[in-house]
């Protein structure tokens, strides 16, 4: 399973942010380091946030993000999870604000997990960003 991860992840050339919606609202982004995904599922309804890298991510009870730009802001929580091969951390909860404030106002951002950390652009990210916010909260519904 590393090994088609690892291939998947370097061998993809670095995508813009897209949004998708299907039965989920999707925000997905991959640079050759890392794949993120973020999805809204109404059903729930509920966020999650899913970082996937070549190698795994060290075990450690706290996981954040520093966003650097125009809005810098640091988010922690312990409320993640790592799959079985420890390559993708998980992080779901009932909102995103604080991350999609993030994702939509700076320039860059940095995940990190103890004391092992991996950086990502945010260029381009506004506009699917706000995508992915209407599909997650259609106007009139907040």
């Amino acid at each position: 399973m590393r090994a088609i991860i690892l291939l998947m992840l370097m061998s993809t050339p670095a995508l813009s942010w897209e949004f998708s919606v299907d039965k989920v609202c999707r925000l997905d982004h991959v640079e050759p380091d890392i794949a993120i995904a973020l999805t809204y599922d109404p059903s729930g309804p509920i966020y999650s946030i899913a970082l996937t890298r070549p190698q795994s991510w060290r075990n450690d009870p706290v996981f954040g993000i520093s966003f650097n730009g125009g809005f810098p802001l640091t988010i922690r929580t312990n409320r993640h999870r790592l799959s079985s091969s420890g390559n993708t951390l998980t992080v779901t909860d009932s909102g995103f604000g604080n991350v999609l404030n993030g994702l939509s106002e700076n320039a860059t951002a940095t995940a990190f997990l103890g004391g092992d950390g991996v950086s990502f652009s945010l260029a381009g990210a506004a506009g699917p960003v706000a995508a992915f916010r209407e599909c997650a909260m259609p106007a009139g519904t907040a």
